[in-house]
C-alpha cells in the first residue's frame, strides 16, 4: 500500500481517463491537502467535469489511483464506492435545487436517503446548518425560484454539508452570477472552509474567484495538468499557457487581493 500523508485528502497518480480511443484524462497527479482549497481551471473540453467525475467516484479511471483518505478507491466494489462518496459534498452550477419541494425539503434530501433520522430531528439540523450559513427560519418554506442567486448558493452549500463531509465539491460555482455576487460565493466557500474545516475542490472558468480562495491553483489544458502552484506562480511562472490563460481573462490580477488565511 502506498504510504499516503494523513494531511493529503485526495491523491491522484498517473490517472488516465478514455472513452473509446479518445483519451480525455492524460496521466494526472494530484493532491488535495486538508483544509486547502484546490482550483482546476481550464477552456472547454479541457477534461474538467471527468476529472471531477473520477474524484467523486461517480465513475473508474482507465488506470491510474486515486487515494481518498489514504485509500485507493479505483479497485473498490459499488457498495464500498457508496461509503466513499458521502466523504464528498457536491455544490452544483446554479445550485441544483429541486424546483418542486420547499427549502426544508430540499436541504434536509441527504439525511433521508442516507439516515434513519425522525423528521423532528431532521428539520432540527436542517434549521442549525441554515442557521450557520446565515439564513434564517424563513426561508425554510420558500421554493427555489423564489431565491436570489446568492441564497440558492448557500442552500445548496447546507445541502451538500448534512452529511459533514470532508471534502466540498464545487462545480463552477460563479456561473452566471454578476460579479459582486460572485464575490459574495467566494467568501462563502473560503468562509465554510474556515469554518467546517472542510478540503476544498473548486472547478471554475472564473480567474478573479480563484485568486481570491485557491491556495493550489491547477491549468488543465487537453486533459494534462500543465501548470499549477499558486494562482500568482501560475500567473508569473514559466508557462507560457499558462500566463496567457490568465492575461486572456481579462482580469486584472494585481488588483485581487489572495485568500485570507489564519
Amino acid at each position: 500500500m502506498t504510504d499516503i500523508p494523513t494531511s493529503d485528502v485526495v491523491v491522484l497518480q498517473g490517472v488516465r481517463k478514455s472513452f473509446g480511443d479518445t483519451e480525455v484524462i492524460r496521466g494526472v497527479d494530484l493532491v488535495c491537502r486538508h483544509g486547502e482549497t484546490t482550483c482546476i481551471v481550464g477552456g472547454s473540453g479541457a477534461g474538467k467535469t471527468t476529472l471531477l467525475r473520477l474524484v467523486v467516484a461517480l465513475d473508474k479511471p482507465t488506470s491510474g489511483s486515486i487515494f481518498v483518505d489514504g485509500e485507493d478507491i479505483v479497485p473498490m466494489s459499488e457498495r464500498q464506492l457508496n461509503h466513499v462518496r458521502r466523504k464528498f459534498g457536491m455544490v452544483y452550477q446554479y445550485a441544483a435545487l429541486l424546483d418542486s419541494i420547499d427549502v426544508l425539503d430540499n436541504v434536509a434530501f441527504p439525511l433521508v436517503e442516507h439516515t434513519k433520522l425522525g423528521r423532528a430531528e431532521i428539520r432540527e439540523r436542517v434549521r442549525d446548518k441554515l442557521h450557520q450559513l446565515d439564513l434564517d427560519d424563513s426561508v425554510l418554506t420558500k421554493f427555489p425560484a423564489e431565491l436570489s442567486g446568492g441564497m440558492r448558493k448557500r442552500v445548496g452549500l447546507a445541502r451538500a454539508l448534512m452529511l459533514d463531509p470532508k471534502v466540498i465539491v464545487y462545480d463552477e460555482p460563479t456561473s452566471g452570477l454578476d460579479p459582486i455576487t460572485s464575490r459574495a460565493v467566494d467568501d462563502l466557500i473560503d468562509s465554510t472552509r474556515a469554518r467546517f474545516g472542510v478540503t476544498s475542490l473548486v472547478i471554475t472558468h472564473d480567474i478573479a474567484s480563484c485568486f481570491h480562495i485557491a491556495d493550489q491553483a491547477v491549468l488543465l489544458s487537453k486533459g494534462e495538468i500543465i501548470a499549477r502552484g499558486s494562482p500568482r506562480e501560475l500567473a508569473h511562472g514559466d508557462s507560457e499557457v499558462a500566463r496567457d490563460f490568465i492575461r486572456n481573462s481579462g482580469v486584472d490580477i494585481d488588483s485581487i487581493p489572495g485568500p485570507a488565511r489564519g
